[in-house]
């Protein structure tokens, strides 16, 4: 089974209805709750395990040709069966996926995601395939056994 965490704080200058639009145009969830993190600011947590949660990161990194950096990113940020990355807030509210390191990365905070399956390298074989001269060497249908 996956589980998918996906974290982003919604500070006081923000909107949470534009940070739901910058989760939704990389993501596709159902549901999400808000915690009060105190002096204005809000956390929008997103649990899923559905990797259909991942379908629409699936199409941005093909649309935006990033399958290599998006391999290599995934592997650098791999510790067992457990991925975590920070996406730019305010790239996913274009529609962009934008990797960055830190929040430090993103003026109004990152996207913080967490992606854990028992099978995780299928899961980054389907994402982000190896590829030559630009194209996927294979593309693989959606997993079930992850």
């Amino acid at each position: 089974m996956v589980y998918i965490r996906i974290e982003a704080e919604v500070r006081p200058t923000e909107d949470i209805e534009k940070v739901l639009k910058a989760l939704k145009n990389i993501f596709t969830f159902k549901n999400f709750k808000v915690e009060e993190l105190g002096n204005e600011r809000k956390l929008i947590i997103i649990e899923e395990s559905s990797i259909g949660a991942l379908s629409k990161m699936y199409d941005g990194l093909r649309r935006q040709r990033i399958l290599d950096t998006s391999r290599n990113i995934f592997l650098k940020n791999l510790r067992g069966d457990t991925i975590e990355i920070r996406l730019h807030k305010q790239a996913a509210y274009q529609g962009i996926i934008s990797f960055v390191d830190s929040d430090a990365e993103s003026p109004l905070g990152s996207i913080y995601v967490i992606i854990s399956s028992k099978n995780i390298n299928a899961l980054i074989d389907w994402l982000a395939p190896k590829t030559a001269h630009g194209k996927p060497l294979w593309e693989l249908p959606m997993p079930t056994d992850v």
